[in-house]
């Protein structure tokens, strides 16, 4: 990993951390034990739907650190706001539930933050040689990460972090870190995921590349040795993914209880101003009658939240699903197949609950 590979001064750079979040941790490199700070401005965070590698630039300005001096400049944090977490599945509405928040006056969100990835991935490696860090090491990165997503602008009521769907399993540790944070868990039915996943190139791409991570926790989750990635369809590997998400979103309501507000997306479709109406009570954020009376036709609902530059719609979903169900019948029924394998098999699952 080049070092520096966006040249800045580093040094202004983790001086104005505790200050501002005009200057952001975009990743970090725990092997080596670096952190990568740029520079980033408000309009940058409303526009971006994804905080990875996808808003670097050759413009882009900014330095890897020492992680151990961003740690110890992120604990010198200021202006503090309230914190919260968005959980989901993936592919069950997020990224449009964090924009519609976006429309609140004093809330502000950040998508998917790449460092929260990271420490999904060490959550995983606790045994791990040295170099990666142990329990105390990986609460202490944590706590870093929560201070740094704290920090608010002069207007921020409150911030909102919308996660990686395959991070949530870190939600209980990020949660006792501030007892006053909550979180939204968002997630729909087996049958609606399945052709939902096989309607679109890019979730594809997804299941491939997330399907060896998912596969190991799911073997561990159940204590049981399952068939061979590769043996299985797509559908079952879609299937697999929403059983192993499932069943982290009830380990984390389990651990969180009342902290965590479950909603089923094709619900709140149904109605968006009783579901927005929830999520805001539950965050306790500053918006009125005014917000509820308007939120159900937004635009957020007329373009696709993950790349705005495209149209998209309830309606327009609704055709897609009908049309998957169609197209991919065969595999969604391998995938509901496997599902009812499993529930079999492991009468714990109560994949109805």
């Amino acid at each position: 990993m080049p070092d520096p590979i966006y040249p800045t001064t580093g040094e202004q750079l983790l001086s104005r951390l505790p200050d501002t979040p005009d200057v952001y941790l975009q990743n970090v490199d725990p092997v080596n034990s670096k952190g990568l700070l740029i520079e980033f401005d408000f309009a940058a965070y409303r526009r971006s739907s994804f905080l990875d590698n996808r808003i670097l630039s050759p413009s882009t300005k900014g330095a890897w650190l020492p992680l151990h001096n961003v740690i110890a400049a992120a604990g010198l944090s200021k202006n503090l706001r309230p914190l919260h977490y968005i959980f989901h599945t993936g592919h069950v509405g997020s990224t449009l539930i964090s924009r519609l928040l976006d429309e609140i006056a004093g809330v502000w969100s950040l998508r998917e933050p790449l460092p929260l990835r990271s420490l999904a991935d060490l959550h995983d490696q606790p045994d791990q040689p040295q170099s990666i860090p142990d329990h105390r090491q990986f609460m202490t990165l944590a706590r870093a990460l929560v201070q740094i997503w704290s920090r608010g602008y002069e207007a921020t009521h409150s911030i909102v972090v919308k996660a990686t769907s395959s991070a949530a399993r870190v939600a209980a540790p990020l949660l006792s870190l501030e007892p006053a944070s909550r979180a939204l868990y968002l997630n729909i039915a087996a049958e609606t995921y399945l052709a939902t996943l096989l309607a679109g190139e890019s979730s594809h791409g997804d299941l491939h590349k997330l399907g060896p991570g998912r596969m190991q926790r799911l073997q561990k989750r159940l204590d049981v040795q399952l068939a061979p990635l590769d043996s299985m369809s797509v559908g079952e590997v879609a299937a697999m993914s929403w059983l192993v998400e499932s069943l982290t979103q009830r380990d984390v309501v389990q651990a969180c209880g009342t902290r965590i507000l479950c909603v089923d997306f094709d619900e709140f479709l149904g109605n968006v101003t009783a579901g927005m109406s929830r999520i805001i009570r539950h965050f306790n954020l500053p918006a009125g009658q005014e917000y509820l009376s308007q939120v159900a036709h937004s635009p957020v609902f007329t373009r696709y939240s993950k790349a705005t530059e495209y149209g998209y719609s309830p309606q327009f979903r609704a055709q897609v699903l009908a049309q998957s169900r169609h197209r991919h019948s065969v595999e969604i029924a391998r995938g509901t197949q496997w599902l009812e394998c499993m529930a079999r098999a492991h009468r714990s699952l109560n994949l109805h609950q």
